[in-house]
């Protein structure tokens, strides 16, 4: 068998050719512990990328060419080494063996190749000049174009790309993006990545060994462990890219992704507050009316969202509200921003053949095969589709895009009374998706789209943060201001399950914003006359609406679900409820006073005492590459039993959130559960060992890491822990939206004794770009144990209205807990009433100790 020989060697790239084979591979330090294969049956060339930004692909680190002698790992391998990291090469069979010392110095991290191309056509789908024979259908998921005189046209040439993988026994593999299935650990499984409803793919692993892979190919994908092997399989590509980004933490992974495909950007504070939605709002006069409403309960909400349908009858996707329902948006929208509410607008990428909008992109050109479809690939249909939406929209007063359906080519699989099986869904929709888009680019629409809305938002102006809830993304959507959500699930408990799972899989994927229907999108199973989206009418069974809540609200089984939905999802990036068949406002739950309404208003309310520490994940996410949800192996690498956990989870580093996933009260139906109060627990694995403290948020019960733990779980309650040594800034209780700080509001610092441990306060105006010139401050906040002293650092940074001076309580978490209603009430700046062991002070932006006792 022929071997590679060395073309080139340093100072950043090697490149190693086997012209009789056909192989061509180089390797390339792009940062100093990241390394970049590229694999051809031709001379590698520099191809641009959707994904990975130019500056990042500009090799900056140092690789040097060792004496093939040094390496143990094969009998004539080449070694080099770029930073830590070290790497050898088996000329002949052209696989790749990674060393990180940080891991082992001398079990190889993975084993990468042989890497195998098929050459392969690339084909269009065109009618060749034919007038399209178009059939279009209505479906749950939108209405949905499908040309019948498509026929294959071969443009160009590519390959079919496999990755081959040799991975230790006992490894865990993680991420791929979001799936249905609710796979954690990927060994043993197939994975299908390509868009689709419930499905966002990302084509990034992690490794519980320490390391990340990262393939820049925006193609179908699929992942396939078994006894056949271990790969990753691209379906169009012109060479075999790919990134390892070594460890160990996931941390640092996650880090040396956004350094490639781009920081996340800042999304407005109110973004993070409660958003109530449904399918859906019917006029302006409603949107307005439900902002009210909490305004009048006293339960705090920062925006409304509507749904689709806002158009003018039989004009479906247009970016023009009708008038006979939303002729008064503007003074409804004025009347919202009055009160300190926003609200957001679906819009979606199809639009009718008789509006004026879908005209204009037929006229120029810009529409794609399925002639209904912008061409969100093409910079001036981007431009075209942000001035309608502007001028319909944006210039009424919205705040916020809800770009729905951004994987436009589900209508294959969007019907029928049984899910397909995976690959046949994968071949329906994939397939569907490579008519209309070059398959090399297949999984990039909603990308693409999230690109057009930012940058042409960003242009408009600069005081309004971008903010786009989309149903699709990809690695990169980040730096788009886009918030991923899981789509339109079913309301069963099986699903609330899933979907924690799948919540984790992105963080591990690197995307920082995801979120998704509290209490699941289709609510009703057998009783169709009871559905939503207008298909009461209609019978025919649907694999996707198999809601187990036939009667929505009204069934005191869903009204329970509802709530231990809406529980995990105050610990998400965005907080937000939503789903047809039934209304999802609180006053729909039942009265003050009642079960599902005081556990509903409890943690909204919850959400806004935390909304100092929340914020300050969020300008992590933007300046540090943090995550805001995390897995426990995130920081519990070591610990084996953590690794396995994917019901729990981390809401930044402080707090471990242990959501309730099983009826404890009633069945569907409203069916009485046979269970006491005293049944009524959740078993919850709290990480670390005997020396790693928790402390119980609402009793403040010291507990110790390692072990099971059982704790109640009555309605109005989920198990959360804090880790000793964390800091969670919080606030007293009243506030309605995420902005609302009165001068002189203190600020609450729960100090969780039992370990040193720090956390970095941040602030801003909450709204525009004024952080990316520096406007915004971070203050260090340290906890000594050993003295139980609270280092506060000087503050840094400054920005527009900042307050001059800040009241500070500080108090321990053990002395009644950080969520109890003790301290909830609003205290003055000198007036620690109700907080236990707690020290008042003022904060003047200098550097000041502050001693606790207890």
């Amino acid at each position: 068998m022929s071997k590679y020989r060395v073309d080139q060697a340093g100072p950043h790239t090697l490149r190693l050719t086997d012209e009789a084979a056909g192989r061509y591979l180089v390797i390339e330090a792009v940062q100093e512990d990241i390394l970049r294969v590229r694999f051809s049956r031709q001379p590698v060339r520099e191809l641009a990328s959707d994904l990975v930004e130019d500056a990042a692909r500009a090799c900056c680190g140092e690789l040097r060419l060792l004496s093939p002698d040094d390496g143990a790992w094969a009998q004539t391998p080449l070694r080099i080494q770029a930073g830590r990291l070290l790497l050898d090469i088996d000329q002949t069979a052209g696989t790749l063996a990674w060393f990180d010392p940080a891991v082992s110095d001398s079990d190889p991290l993975v084993i990468t190749g042989p890497h195998l191309l098929t050459a392969q056509p690339v084909l269009r789908y065109t009618t060749g000049g034919e007038k399209p024979v178009i059939e279009r259908r209505k479906t749950v998921d939108g209405e949905r174009n499908f040309v019948m005189n498509l026929r294959e046209e071969e443009v160009r040439s590519a390959y079919r790309g496999r990755l081959c993988l040799t991975l230790t026994q006992d490894e865990g593999i993680y991420g791929l993006g979001q799936a249905e299935e609710g796979f954690w650990n990927l060994r043993g499984h197939s994975q299908y990545l390509y868009q689709h409803n419930m499905r966002i793919p990302m084509p990034v692993l992690y490794s519980d060994r320490g390391y990340g892979l990262f393939v820049d190919c925006g193609s179908l994908m699929t992942w396939e462990d078994s006894e056949r092997g271990t790969w990753l399989f691209c379906d169009t590509i012109d060479q075999l890219d790919y990134y390892l980004l070594p460890g160990p933490e996931l941390s640092s992974v996650i880090r040396s992704l956004r350094k490639l495909t781009g920081q996340a950007v800042m999304l407005p504070r109110w973004a993070y507050g409660y958003i109530q939605s449904k399918e859906q709002y019917t006029s302006a006069r409603e949107l307005a009316d439900v902002i009210k409403r909490y305004r009048d309960l006293g339960i705090p909400c920062d925006a409304v969202v509507q749904d689709w349908n806002s158009w003018r009858p039989g004009l479906w996707g247009e970016k023009q509200l009708d008038p006979a329902r939303y002729g008064d948006i503007r003074e409804r929208m004025d009347e919202i921003h009055g009160m300190h509410g926003h609200a957001m607008v679906s819009i979606w990428p199809n639009t009718s053949s008789r509006s004026a909008e879908y005209q204009q992109f037929a006229k120029e050109g810009y529409l794609l095969n399925d002639c209904s479809t912008y061409d969100a690939f093409n910079e001036e249909a981007r431009a075209i589709y942000w001035k309608q939406a502007k001028e319909g929209l944006f210039d009424k007063g919205f705040d916020a895009w809800w770009c729905d359906s951004t994987e436009p080519f589900t209508g294959p699989d969007w019907n029928g009374e049984e899910m397909r099986e995976p690959w046949e869904r994968y071949q329906l929709v994939g397939g569907e998706a490579k008519k209309y888009l070059d398959p090399g680019r297949a999984n990039l629409y909603a990308r693409m789209h999230a690109q057009g809305i930012y940058e042409h938002q960003r242009t408009e102006t600069t005081g309004k943060r971008v903010l786009n809830l989309t149903r699709s993304g990809y690695v990169g959507s980040q730096r788009y201001g886009a918030m991923l959500w899981s789509g339109d699930t079913t309301a069963s408990w099986d699903t609330l399950r899933r979907q924690i799972t799948e919540g984790l899989s992105m963080s591990v994927s690197g995307y920082p914003y995801w979120t998704l229907d509290i209490g699941g999108f289709f609510t009703v199973g057998e009783k169709w006359q009871n559905r939503g989206c207008g298909c009461s009418q209609d019978p025919t069974p649907k694999w996707f609406w198999k809601g187990a809540y036939d009667e929505g609200v009204k069934d005191a089984g869903y009204r329970e679900l509802y709530v231990r939905w809406l529980e995990y999802g105050t610990f998400l990036p965005m907080f937000r409820s939503h789903g047809t068949d039934t209304p999802r406002e609180i006053w729909q739950f039942g009265e003050p006073g009642s079960p599902a309404y005081d556990a509903i208003a409890r943690f909204i309310r919850l959400r806004y005492r935390l909304m100092p520490y929340i914020y300050s994940l969020a300008g992590s996410v933007a300046l540090d590459d943090a995550c805001i949800l995390r897995p426990l192996l995130s920081d519990f690498r070591e610990d084996p039993q953590a690794r396995g956990v994917h019901d729990a989870f981390l809401f930044g580093p402080g707090l471990l959130v242990c959501p309730v996933t099983e009826p404890m009260y009633y069945e569907p139906g409203s069916v009485p559960m046979e269970r006491n109060e005293e049944d009524r627990i959740r078993h919850c694995y709290l990480p670390g060992d005997a020396h790693t403290v928790w402390v119980d948020a609402w009793t403040g019960e010291t507990l110790h890491g390692g072990g099971m733990v059982v704790r109640p779980a009555p309605l109005d309650r989920i198990p959360v822990f804090l880790k000793s040594g964390s800091i969670i800034p919080m606030r007293p209780m009243g506030a309605q939206y995420a902005g609302d700080v009165p001068e002189g509001t203190p600020l609450i610092l729960q100090v969780t004794p039992g370990a040193d441990g720090s956390f970095v306060y941040y602030d801003d105006e909450g709204d525009g770009y004024g952080y990316e010139a520096g406007a915004f401050c971070r203050i260090p906040f340290t906890w000594e144990e050993e003295t139980h002293t609270l280092f506060i650092g000087a503050r840094q940074g400054v920005y527009p209205g900042m307050p001059r001076e800040i009241p500070i309580i500080v108090h321990l978490t053990t002395a009644g807990g950080a969520f109890s209603t003790a301290g909830t009430a609003p205290q003055s700046p000198g007036d620690a009433t109700g907080l236990g062991t707690a020290v008042t002070a003022t904060y003047t932006g200098s550097r000041m100790e502050v001693r606790l006792d207890g």
